[in-house]
């Protein structure tokens, strides 16, 4: 059960033609993968005052839950526009085709309160940047992001500096 990368599959050519998606539904169908995973980041941060986890839409949402629940701290989801209920702020960010935007609540945190940002994977780090202004500009200590699955060959993590990043999975090459 080490190698969690044995529980991801790669969907050639989705969304479109040139894409190796990884589809991490693999790995949360099983019930050992899924709680290896949770396992992994739960003793990763274990030492680390978490407050809060931040997830990111959507599959951000099922690991960084559980570990908000494991860390017994508070969760926080970030939505793409128009899905939040209460008032938001809100965050652009490019993309290669174009620009996307995020929100959160506005009382979701509190200035001073340690955060721990999570998605499923890290590309090119546009949405967990984003992500990080939204936070920053709470006040919101950023204590590190994590991600399951992370596409070093896209060079994502530059894009997050000078936070912490953690992953469980690297792929080197496409």
């Amino acid at each position: 059960m080490n190698d969690l990368s044995t529980h991801i599959r790669s969907i050639p050519n989705f969304p479109k033609q040139g894409i190796n998606f990884k589809d991490i539904t693999t790995l949360l169908k099983d019930p050992g993968a899924f709680r290896t995973a949770v396992s992994l980041f739960t003793e990763h941060y274990a030492s680390t005052p978490v407050d809060k986890v931040v997830g990111i839409e959507s599959r951000g949402f099922i690991l960084g839950a559980a570990l908000a629940h494991e860390l017994g701290a508070g969760f926080v989801p970030v939505r793409k526009p128009g899905k939040l209920p209460a008032p938001t702020f809100r965050q652009e960010y490019k993309l290669e085709y174009g620009v996307d935007c995020i929100e959160i609540h506005k009382d979701a945190i509190r200035p001073g309160e340690r955060i721990l940002i999570h998605d499923d994977l890290l590309a090119t780090g546009g949405t967990a940047a984003a992500t990080c202004i939204l936070v920053e500009q709470m006040k919101g200590s950023i204590l590190g992001l994590s991600f399951l699955v992370e596409l070093s060959f896209l060079k994502g993590r530059d894009r997050l500096k000078p936070h912490n990043v953690f992953s469980l999975i690297q792929y080197d090459a496409e």
